[in-house]
């Protein structure tokens, strides 16, 4: 682990943890990593490392403290079961948005900055494109709600998902590419869900790997 966590004060006044990377040579610019539902486990950890490794200095929020302090969850059983209560229950998304705009916040007044979220961040990572100030570009990878709302991204943003993804119908995501929407390139993989991750059972190297170089090549083009 490269980073360390850090207590910051948000919006509402909660303080929550905060996985904080500081880049490695040359800064290109600041970057929010946003979690999957399972907490900003050991694998998010390693996201926000590789991209610290790229040159830009990461805040991972972990997103359910205020529910529950330090949720880390594995990805089958009991643990499944609470994420998706946490997710879908117990945490309100809009304090998720609210949250990630703090850490945007933090870190604008450095240079650039940018978002990437998995998952239920991939969803996150959406809505910075279309609500957020303060973002010059996004990656959303899998998102449920992309497909299901009409929000135009107004920054440029790439959203990522496979083919074979049981938890979100291809028939929205061809209907998503078929819209056109403004600044948004859409990229269907031959995966399943959760390819990014290494964890994860339906991880895909190939389709994770040219993910990420399109990730990090949206950001170079826009000012990181």
């Amino acid at each position: 682990m490269q980073g360390k966590f850090d207590r910051m004060t948000m919006g509402d006044g909660a303080e929550i943890a905060v996985y904080h990377v500081q880049p490695g040579g040359e800064r290109r610019g600041g970057l929010i990593v946003v979690q999957e539902i399972f907490g900003v486990t050991e694998h998010i950890r390693e996201v926000a490392d590789g991209y610290a490794a790229e040159g830009y200095e990461v805040l991972a929020p972990a997103l359910f403290d205020r529910e529950q302090p330090g949720f880390e969850a594995g990805y089958t059983g009991p643990d499944l079961q609470r994420a998706i209560e946490l997710a879908r229950q117990l945490h309100p998304f809009e304090q998720s948005l609210a949250d990630v705009q703090t850490c945007i916040d933090v870190l604008q007044p450095k240079g650039s900055v940018f978002a990437v979220g998995y998952c239920y961040g991939g969803s996150v990572a959406w809505f910075a494109a279309t609500r957020m100030t303060g973002v010059a570009a996004a990656s959303s990878y899998y998102g449920s709600q992309v497909p299901l709302t009409d929000e135009v991204p107004r920054i440029p943003v790439v959203a990522h998902f496979g083919r074979y993804d049981t938890g979100i119908p291809l028939e929205g995501v061809e209907a998503l590419i078929a819209r056109h929407p403004a600044h948004a390139d859409i990229h269907l993989y031959d995966a399943g869900h959760g390819f990014s991750s290494d964890r994860r059972k339906d991880y895909h190297e190939a389709s994770a790997e040219l993910a990420r170089e399109r990730t990090l090549a949206l950001f170079r083009a826009n000012g990181g």
